[in-house]
């Protein structure tokens, strides 16, 4: 593979609070391209776990949320991965058969479908978990003492203003419910 190279670009603005100039400005190539790489290494541990067992990105994902968040219902499950019923579909049924996730009728509502892990389904999701919690620590390591929460400003600056509250809201809630009971 060719070395790549990337450089500053002049026509950023000088201060962080200053807006950019979208119209004429220069793309923030260097950024655009870090996030592509750093995506790219960032799921490729897990893509190669995951091609193990015939799984996709598509698999990860949905493992990942079912993970932290049992019994949520496809409706949900659907909104946060923005993607058809179909292709939801498709993924969830190989989860289901090979024994990853379960479906189950809502209590109150018996048209819900909710969905949970099994044993293996978390086991593998926390594999995959753990692949990536070892990059970013390795990441933010170099990065210095306040680097998470310099990372994670950012990349709630990226989200959409729209979904910044519900995403949070989302993240906190799973926390809270991974928490030990004391």
């Amino acid at each position: 593979m060719a070395d790549v190279t990337v450089t500053a670009i002049a026509t950023r603005p000088a201060s962080p609070n200053a807006e950019p100039e979208h119209h004429s400005a220069e793309p923030t190539w260097d950024i655009i391209e870090l996030l592509f790489f750093a995506y790219r290494d960032f799921v490729s541990d897990a893509d190669e776990v995951l091609a193990k067992f015939g799984f996709g990105r598509a698999h990860h994902r949905v493992l990942h949320f079912v993970n932290r968040h049992p019994g949520m219902k496809v409706a949900d499950l659907l909104d946060v991965l923005k993607i058809t019923k179909q292709s939801l579909g498709r993924v969830l049924k190989q989860l289901v058969d090979q024994g990853y996730v379960q479906q189950k009728e809502g209590a109150n509502d018996r048209r819900q479908r909710l969905l949970t892990v099994t044993p293996k389904g978390e086991q593998l999701a926390m594999k995959l978990a753990g692949l990536q919690t070892e990059r970013i620590a390795r990441a933010l390591a170099e990065l210095g003492p306040h680097a998470h929460e310099g990372a994670r400003r950012f990349l709630i600056a990226m989200i959409d203003s729209s979904g910044r509250d519900g995403v949070q809201k989302l993240i906190a809630r799973a926390d809270r419910a991974r928490r030990p009971r004391s």
